[in-house]
C-alpha cells in the first residue's frame, strides 16, 4: 500500500486562471527570491535593488536611496527614458494616491548626477 502524501506548501495565493498564479510561478523558477517591483516608467518588473524608491514629502516627489522613509514609495529605474515616460503618461498622481500636483525636480536632479542604484554595498 502507498503511504498518504499530504499537499505541497505553495506561496500561491488562488485567484482568477492565468493571472497571479502563472507569473508568481516564473519568479519563484528563477532563483532565490528577491523582492520585485514595477518601474512605474516603463513598467516592467525588475528586482527591488535595481530600481529607485521614490517617496512624497511636502508636496515634492524626494528619491528615498536607502529605502526606509515613511509613506508610500514608487520605484523608478535611474534612466531618463523611464522618468520621461512616466512623466508623459501622468502616473505620479496615481503611483501616490493623491490628487495634488507634485514637484519632480529631485528626480530630474538625481537622474542627471548619474545612476546611484540601490544601497551601500553589501547591503540587502
Amino acid at each position: 500500500m502507498r503511504p498518504l502524501s499530504t499537499p505541497r506548501p505553495t506561496t500561491i495565493r488562488e485567484g482568477p486562471p492565468g493571472t497571479q498564479m502563472r507569473r508568481r510561478a516564473k519568479l519563484e523558477i528563477r532563483g532565490p527570491s528577491r523582492p520585485v517591483r514595477t518601474c512605474v516608467g516603463c513598467r516592467s518588473r525588475a528586482a527591488q535593488s535595481d530600481l529607485v524608491r521614490l517617496v512624497v514629502r511636502s508636496g515634492a516627489i524626494v528619491p528615498d536611496p536607502d529605502r526606509r522613509m515613511p509613506g508610500r514609495g514608487a520605484y523608478l529605474h535611474a534612466d531618463p527614458g523611464c522618468r520621461e515616460s512616466a512623466q508623459r503618461r501622468g502616473v505620479w498622481s496615481r503611483a501616490f494616491r493623491t490628487a495634488q500636483s507634485l514637484d519632480t525636480s529631485r528626480v530630474d536632479a538625481l537622474l542627471a548626477a548619474g545612476p546611484r542604484v540601490g544601497g551601500a554595498p553589501g547591503s540587502r
